[in-house]
């Protein structure tokens, strides 16, 4: 016998049972227990017997849940399981609700530039995310934000005196929205409207020393910094190539080749995203060649020392520098390349010189296709004699200009 509303309505469990089934046909059933009535359909798929859940009553009527069934039965007459179709629907449905959150939008971003972006670049700007707007604003619909539900959590970054963490913030959260607008998933930038609402950041030079007798003071510092091995030959090496502390960190012995003097670091552990290459002086490779019985079996050239499978940790040369004595003020990792350009410069080396070896942006597109290897017989010169002069330096010779090329 069909079910009616009425019958459905007044459907109680009988005493001293714990569920009852009303049938209404074609597998459909009211399943009623203490905790409430639910709707579901009993069939077989593949040679065997399932059941599907067609809702909870009263918030599906028995006509809706006629409607289900019928639906189902459908499925079922094309030799598809509803079920299976029911579970699809529903992991589309939770994708589609992530995917409109802020932080699904962020993922997508990220993930859209995995090719483009650095590697450094885009585990940094996860982490950030993560770390800072996730879990303020990452589960809220990315059309539901407004400018002050950015703003405060960028305040609580700016209330730690991370100025420009908040700044960056800022700006990937605007790379978010823009992505979103782009999308379609909203109309408008919110970002555009916090315009002057965090401090502004001052701009404070990389501290650097560029005074020859004091560059040899700190060059003796560091030959006679006690620490370890991989530690020691990282310190030394840095003033010789001043690359980016990250780039040095990150150097595997895959990228070294000690026979062409040469160190290739491939495009997506760059800043620019373009590949560059460090010519390496005597002086490196007997760096090299020294640390090479100890950490050349691995990856990476200095590995952590605590996983050899990870790089050293960012701050390990500027910690460095802390024990030999100078402060941040003084000197920092980041603080050799201005050190270099600033020397360099005014030795008379040609500014493209320098700057293709500082590895910065070029201005014009044709040119950065290939600026790996621009110039590159003049760096190694450079190079060489840069080394050479750091040494003149460190074992206190007459200060004398690098000899360079007319």
């Amino acid at each position: 016998m069909l079910l009616s509303d009425a019958k459905v309505k007044a459907a109680k469990v009988p005493e001293g049972k714990k569920q009852v089934k009303l049938a209404d046909g074609g597998g459909m059933y009211l399943l009623v227990s203490p905790s409430g009535k639910y709707w579901r359909m009993d069939y077989r798929f593949g040679e065997k017997r399932r059941t599907l859940s067609l809702g909870v009553y009263p918030t599906v009527t028995l006509k809706a849940a006629r409607n289900k069934r019928e639906d189902a039965r459908k499925l079922l007459d094309q030799n598809i399981d509803p079920s299976q179709t029911k579970k699809k629907e529903r992991r589309k449905t939770v994708a589609d609700a992530q995917a409109a959150t802020f932080e699904g939008v962020a993922r997508e971003l990220i993930a859209k530039n995995k090719e483009k972006w650095s590697s450094n670049y885009s585990t940094s700007t996860q982490s950030r995310l993560e770390r800072h707007v996730f879990p303020w604003i990452g589960s809220m619909k990315v059309a539901d934000i407004e400018a002050p539900d950015v703003l405060a959590l960028l305040q609580k970054v700016e209330k730690h005196g991370k100025i420009e963490t908040a700044h960056r913030l800022k700006m990937l959260c605007g790379q978010v929205f823009r992505y979103a607008v782009a999308t379609g998933r909203i109309k408008s930038d919110p970002i555009r409207d916090l315009k002057g609402a965090l401090a502004p950041i001052v701009n404070i030079h990389r501290a650097t020393i560029t005074e020859p007798k004091k560059i040899g003071e700190l060059l003796r510092a560091i030959e006679g910094f006690e620490g370890t091995l991989v530690v020691q030959c990282a310190l030394r090496m840095t003033p010789y190539v001043f690359t980016r502390p990250g780039e040095l960190r990150h150097a595997e012995w895959l990228e070294v080749d000690l026979e062409a003097a040469e160190w290739r670091i491939p495009a997506e552990k760059m800043k620019m995203n373009a590949a560059h290459i460090v010519p390496l002086s005597d002086q490196v490779i007997a760096i090299l060649k020294e640390l090479q019985p100890l950490t050349g079996g691995g990856k990476y050239v200095f590995p952590s020392i605590r996983n050899i499978h990870r790089p050293m940790s960012e701050n390990t040369i500027n910690a460095s520098l802390r024990r030999i004595g100078y402060d941040k003020t003084e000197i920092c990792a980041h603080g050799f390349r201005a050190m270099a350009s600033t020397l360099l410069h005014e030795q008379g080396w040609k500014s493209d010189i320098i700057e293709r070896q500082l590895a910065h942006k070029e201005g014009n597109a044709i040119k950065g296709a290939y600026n790996h290897a621009r110039h590159l017989p003049d760096r190694k010169q450079m190079m060489q004699q840069w080394a050479d002069y750091l040494d003149g330096l460190r074992d206190g010779a007459a200060v004398i200009p690098i000899s360079r090329k007319a």
